[in-house]
C-alpha cells in the first residue's frame, strides 16, 4: 500500500482507457499517459472509473489494466481502482480482485439502474468495506446513477474503518456543503466536478478526482496545491482560466471530448467502445480552439 493514501489531498486523474483500433487495450499508449502523468506531479491515479470506460471492460481487462499501471507507477503514487458495480456481489468481486494486485484504495460507486432504497445503498457499501482490507471511496454521482448517497448514509458509512471519503459529483453546493459538516482527518471529500474544485475546497475538501488532469495535469495539482497551501487567489484564478476548457471537456458525454484531446496531443488514439462515439464536428472544433488557446496544442 501507498504511504498515507489515507490523507491523500491533490489532484487525483480519472484516467482513461486507451484501446487500439481493434478495440483492445492499448498498453502502449498506457504507459505514455501514465508516464506524462509522474512527469507533471499528478498526486494520484484513478483506473476504471467512469473517464475509464469500465463499464464496457471485462473483468479480466479490468485486472490487467489495474495491474499494468501500477507496475509502471512503481509506488511512486497511489493507484485507486473502480470497483464500482449496479450489483453488490460484482461490485465486491471486483474490489477483492483490484486489492489483490495490489490498488491502494477503491472507488465505489452507488448502484445504478436498480438504485435501491436508502438501507440498500447502505448495505451495498457496507458488503463491500466488511470483505476488503484497503481503503474506499465512496462514489457520489446521481446524474450517472439515478440515486444519490443521503447525508445520513454518509456519516453512517464515514464511521466504517474502511472509509476513507467521498467523491462529491452531485455538482450541488447545497448537497456538499451538508456532507462537509462531516469532513475530519478520518473522512475527506475530494471534487467530482472539474468546475467546482474551489468551492469543495473551500468547504474542507482535499482535492480532486478529476477529468480535466488528463491534459493538463500540472495545471490541476498546482490548483489544489495552491489553495491547500494558503494561496487561495492563485487557485481561483486557475479555476477561472481553465472554465472554457473543461466546459468543452463536457460538452458531450465523458469521456468522449477528453479522448479526443488525448488524441489532438498525441497520447493515445481516439477509439471507444459502443455506445460511446466520436464526437460531433462542431464540438471537436470547439475543443481544438479552446485547446489552441491553452497552448495545449499548436
Amino acid at each position: 500500500m501507498a504511504k498515507d493514501v489515507r490523507n491523500l489531498t491533490g489532484s487525483i486523474v480519472a484516467l482513461v482507457t486507451p484501446f487500439k483500433d481493434d478495440g483492445e487495450v492499448d498498453f502502449a499508449a498506457l504507459d505514455r499517459l501514465v508516464d506524462f502523468h509522474l512527469e507533471n506531479e499528478t498526486d494520484g491515479i484513478l483506473v476504471l472509473g467512469t473517464t475509464g470506460e469500465s463499464s464496457t471492460m471485462t473483468d479480466a481487462e479490468d485486472v490487467a489494466v489495474a495491474q499494468h499501471v501500477i507496475n509502471r507507477v512503481d509506488g511512486a503514487i497511489p493507484i485507486i481502482g473502480g470497483a464500482g458495480s449496479n450489483s453488490t456481489t460484482e461490485s465486491l468481486n471486483k474490489a477483492k480482485c483490484l486489492q489483490m494486485v495490489g490498488c491502494d484504495a477503491l472507488l465505489l460507486i452507488t448502484p445504478y439502474y436498480n438504485k435501491s432504497n436508502e438501507e440498500g445503498i447502505y448495505r451495498h457499501f457496507t458488503e463491500v468495506l466488511d470483505k476488503t482490507e484497503v481503503p474506499s471511496i465512496l462514489y457520489n454521482i446521481p446524474g450517472r446513477t439515478g440515486c444519490s448517497i443521503s447525508e445520513n448514509n454518509v456519516v453512517r458509512l464515514a464511521e466504517h474503518p474502511n472509509v476513507m471519503g467521498i467523491k462529491e459529483a452531485s455538482g450541488s453546493i447545497s448537497y456538499a456543503t451538508s456532507v462537509a459538516r462531516h469532513v475530519s482527518g478520518e473522512f475527506r471529500m475530494y471534487s467530482g466536478n472539474d468546475d467546482m474544485i474551489v468551492p469543495i475546497l473551500s468547504l474542507g475538501g482535499s482535492g480532486v478526482i478529476s477529468v480535466w488532469a488528463n491534459v493538463q495535469p500540472k495545471l490541476c495539482h498546482d490548483l489544489v496545491t495552491s489553495y491547500l497551501a494558503g494561496d487561495c487567489q492563485s487557485s481561483l484564478r486557475l479555476q477561472l482560466d481553465g472554465l472554457d476548457l473543461v466546459h468543452a471537456l463536457f460538452c458531450e458525454v465523458n469521456p468522449i471530448p477528453v479522448k479526443a484531446a488525448l488524441a489532438m496531443m498525441g497520447l493515445c488514439e481516439e477509439n471507444y467502445r459502443m455506445p460511446l462515439y466520436p464526437m460531433a464536428a462542431a464540438n471537436r472544433a470547439r475543443l481544438e480552439n479552446v485547446m489552441r488557446e491553452a497552448g495545449i496544442i499548436g
